[in-house]
């Protein structure tokens, strides 16, 4: 079953064998430059990847469809980025960023522009995220006091649910999304 969407997901890209497919990610445009750590929108329509540019690590965020490079303003002047994660359809932005020498997990809201960032208490790294599909909740593998472990975050009051299609919502119905 799980495999039979991720075969409907990948639909029109070239074959890897056992019904899957690939389709490289469409240049940039911007040079020629290797792409790691990519993160895909729940719908598939946003690809985020971590860039090398001017000495610093950097997140790209790719309209698959047109091969458009959106802009993240909010994150330029917080560098290196780490760990990029976006919501269903990539309102959400989650990535880790350099604030002076400590790594902060920070959510863009794209479609108003606010950058939340989520400090944590002293003595507690960050080494990666992961964002709900709704953007309601993050999980952050963290290193605390020589210890690892993962913390789940309730983002609830900070921002609001993206609609997830055949999701209920609160009020009884579905979600709709267009």
């Amino acid at each position: 079953m799980a495999l039979a969407l991720i075969t409907a997901a990948l639909g029109g890209c070239s074959s890897l064998g056992w019904g899957l497919r690939r389709q490289p990610a469409r240049p940039t445009g911007l040079g020629a430059e290797s792409r790691e750590h990519p993160a895909l929108s729940g719908d598939g329509r946003l690809l985020a990847s971590l860039v090398e540019r001017g000495g610093r690590t950097t997140v790209l965020l790719q309209d698959r469809s047109s091969g458009q490079v959106l802009p993240l303003p909010q994150l330029r002047s917080r560098q290196p980025h780490s760990s990029p994660s976006l919501s269903w359809r990539g309102r959400y932005l989650a990535v880790l960023v350099q604030q002076g020498p400590n790594r902060e997990p920070v959510v863009l809201d794209r479609a108003t522009g606010r950058l939340h960032p989520l400090p944590l208490p002293p003595g507690r790294l960050p080494l990666q995220l992961s964002l709900a599909a709704d953007g309601r909740r993050l999980a952050i593998d963290l290193l605390d006091n020589g210890q690892r472990r993962v913390e789940l975050f309730d983002l609830g009051g900070l921002l609001e649910p993206e609609p997830i299609p055949g999701q209920r919502v609160s009020g009884g119905g579905e979600a709709t999304v267009p």
